[in-house]
């Protein structure tokens, strides 16, 4: 009776910790469509809140700090979707690089973002010289 106990209460521990360690991988994992996923899932994901994902495509980004309107477009070689976000960029943000933004897809075709969150190099590079 007392081993049955015991047992029963390490299940309930066991489960109880599984739970949380699913759930904190679940809320940490970052996915995301490429711009021919988004394309081939036409208006499925109209008016629903994604992550879109791919490269910031060169001559592409318009910046105006003056109204903080940012325009760019992001492309997986395949596919290209116009972005548009409020907002001042992030300080790594350039073209050429790998970018996440979060927001949802216009009436218009253009993707709404209202996050953008940067995806850098792994490649760690010494400082040049003298500091540059």
């Amino acid at each position: 009776m007392k081993r049955t106990r015991l047992l029963l209460a390490a299940a309930i521990v066991g489960a109880a910790l599984i739970y949380l360690i699913i759930g904190g991988l679940r809320g940490s994992i970052v996915y995301y469509v490429t711009p021919s996923e988004l394309q081939a899932q036409g208006q499925a994901d109209a008016g629903k809140t994604i992550r879109l994902g791919g490269q910031v495509a060169p001559g592409s980004k318009q910046w105006n700090p003056a109204t903080l309107e940012l325009r760019f477009v992001l492309t997986d070689g395949k596919h290209s979707v116009l972005v548009h976000h409020r907002g001042a960029p992030p300080d790594l943000f350039t073209e050429g690089q790998g970018a996440i933004v979060e927001g949802t897809m216009g009436a218009d075709g253009a993707f709404e973002s209202r996050s953008i969150i940067v995806k850098h190099s792994e490649e760690y590079a010494p400082p040049a010289p003298g500091g540059q």
